[in-house]
């Protein structure tokens, strides 16, 4: 079996940073992971404008994070809009839902190297006026498991 870190390597991603759990219900999510990871810190994000497997989506999310170690736990409750939190809720798919690579600059450069090992993106979206911006890319067909998250923010 290869290293798994091998990929990552190659690519000159950072370390992961985050581990995205998609969840029903995000204040009966806390009651169970608060002792685990928490304190958590909340809040509601509307974003408009988002791409979604190739169409605009405004989606509207709750979401709490909280730390393990230098690890960041994100709880994501959808609200509304197309997404692929969305999608996991409505495949039955609660859970382990991304990990993220925070990069400074270049989300382009990574998802392009990303495209060329076969991962899709599936959403993405750049916050006006600013250079924040993340998308989430799936892996090659057929391989399942949690998705990539891609987060540029020079400012974090």
């Amino acid at each position: 079996m290869s290293d798994p870190t091998s990929l990552a390597a190659e690519l000159g991603l950072p370390p992961i940073d985050q581990v995205g759990y998609v969840v029903r219900d995000l204040d009966r999510a806390l009651e169970t992971y608060g002792p685990i990871f928490g304190p958590f810190t909340t809040m509601d994000s509307a974003v408009e404008g988002t791409n979604y497997r190739g169409r605009e989506s405004d989606v509207t999310l709750r979401m709490a994070f909280g730390k393990s170690g230098p690890i960041e736990i994100e709880l994501i409750e959808w609200v509304s809009g197309d997404s692929p939190h969305k999608e996991a809720l409505d495949a039955g798919n609660e859970g382990v839902h991304h990990v993220r690579f925070k990069v400074d600059r270049d989300i382009e450069t990574y998802r392009s190297r990303l495209e060329e090992k076969g991962f899709s993106v599936v959403w993405s979206h750049r916050l006006p006026g600013t250079e924040i911006a993340w998308a989430y890319l799936e892996g090659p067909s057929g391989q399942g498991g949690a998705m990539v998250e891609l987060y540029q923010n020079p400012h974090a």
